[in-house]
């Protein structure tokens, strides 16, 4: 594809700039903002061959799509970019030079402890508004008040209502990239104007989990209305943009507010959480042959976060979703971080989590094979609590000494080998995802699972 760009291979996603009609017959129509795949090249290097979300195949012209791109910069993605912290006023009225009227940052307020700062330069100086926190709602003027300082920012940039200009323009902090520039610049932004929400089918601790509809298309959302939590789950939803496996469940989107309010659309998982899956039919109708597939799944879903040296931290039954076609994905990517990092291990759940882990806070694919064990154990016993009859505070002692739990009632003798080589007290001597599915394909082909 000389002269345009470098052939895209099959199999890679983009997202429509543009409307296109087509013109002939083998033309695949699109509307601005529809995800297309890429099936292979044409004659002509400003065409591919590409199909939609429903399948349709046709060509499409290059310059109508842009390639969606991971989105790579996690830590730094932020829905207050214009949100400074603790700085001095003289601090905030440098950043604020040279002078531009609108041009606007906020700040921790220095002499009210609690409050906030809104600092913005006017005609070639900076008036800094004081704004006040009370009763849970901020106020420049105690006339207006907002839930939040996205609210807030919101409200004056479409009208000044008594400062002394508009607010144009954010300084941005250095270092931070404005997330919804970032959502669309890659080609994951959603239009909230196309997503029905229907009912909600989840309650979290930091919002709702709901099912709707996009664009016709059945979905599950995250809506998380907080501004310090949504903050949080940009993480998640940055790492989702980077895993694409039929095996895990796929990000479809992002919806930035400006009022603070973050939704992460992601695909509709009919069946719910394996363990409320497992749990609700149980053994007169799962027979040996499903709850080996549940577990290939997973494990191949694990083996390709490995392979890509993504770390879970929260692999559980609760954890995965199942398809209406009975596809079992992992999901839930709330604690997912690069391979290299730490974590406070407060929230970790004991009974699923790795003693190097909860001792030393060493997270690694290792640490995610052990957890992989427990979910053996749960798929295996159909949806029971591990450690049955263990009280809590003594589960960590006793592993710590070697205690592994018995083999859940008719479980292959195989499948229970593999859980105890997950829990190897030694991480090191753990198999490797890719050793696990190898081995389950192995029981799988000899039938080894009756």
């Amino acid at each position: 594809m000389s002269g345009l760009q470098a052939a895209w291979p099959p199999g890679t996603e983009c997202i429509a700039k543009y409307n296109f009609q087509g013109t002939t017959e083998q033309d695949l129509p699109f509307c601005k903002g529809d995800v297309l795949t890429i099936i292979g090249v044409t004659r002509d290097p400003n065409w591919y061959k590409a199909k939609n979300t429903v399948g349709r195949e046709g060509t499409i012209p290059a310059n109508y799509v842009q390639k969606r791109e991971g989105v790579k910069s996690g830590g730094k993605l932020s829905l207050m970019p214009w949100f400074h912290g603790k700085i001095t006023r003289e601090q905030a009225e440098r950043l604020l030079y040279p002078p531009e009227t609108g041009l606007f940052l906020v700040r921790e307020s220095t002499n009210y402890p609690g409050d906030y700062t809104l600092c913005v330069s006017c005609e070639g100086k900076v008036e800094h508004y004081r704004i006040i926190y009370h009763a849970g709602k901020l106020s420049i003027d105690e006339e207006e008040y907002f839930e939040n300082l996205m609210q807030l920012v919101e409200h004056y940039t479409k009208d000044a209502d008594g400062l002394c200009t508009r607010l144009i323009k954010p300084k941005l902090m250095e270092g931070t990239v404005a997330a919804q520039d970032e959502f669309s610049r890659s080609g994951w932004a959603l239009s909230r104007k196309e997503l029905k929400l229907l009912q909600t089918i989840g309650k979290g601790e930091f919002g709702d989990v709901m099912v709707g509809e996009y664009r016709g298309t059945k979905v599950a959302v995250k809506c998380i209305k907080h501004d310090a939590t949504a903050q949080a789950f940009l993480a998640e939803a940055s790492v989702m943009t980077q895993l694409r496996h039929n095996n895990l469940v796929q990000l479809l989107g992002v919806i930035v507010e400006e009022r603070g309010s973050l939704f992460i659309v992601t695909e509709y998982m009919s069946k719910g959480s394996l363990v409320d899956y497992l749990r609700s039919r149980g053994r007169t109708v799962l027979g040996g042959e499903c709850l080996l597939k549940f577990s290939l799944d997973v494990c191949e879903a694990m083996e390709y976060l490995e392979a890509n040296n993504f770390v879970h931290r929260d692999l559980a039954a609760r954890n995965v979703l199942v398809s209406e076609d009975n596809i079992a994905k992992v999901s839930d990517f709330g604690l997912t971080k690069e391979a290299s990092s730490t974590q406070d291990t407060a929230k970790l759940p004991v009974k699923w989590t790795a003693p190097e882990a909860l001792r030393e806070k060493r997270f690694s694919t290792k640490s995610d094979v052990w957890s992989y064990g427990v979910l053996l154990w749960e798929i295996y016993s159909f949806g029971r609590v591990p450690y049955p009859r263990i009280p809590l505070k003594e589960v960590v002692p006793r592993v710590e000494k070697g205690y592994k739990m018995d083999a859940p009632d008719s479980c292959p003798p195989v499948v229970y080998d593999l859980m105890k080589q997950c829990w190897t007290l030694d991480p090191v001597m753990r198999p490797s995802f890719r050793m696990l599915r190898e081995k389950l394909q192995h029981i799988k082909a000899k039938e080894l699972y009756l």
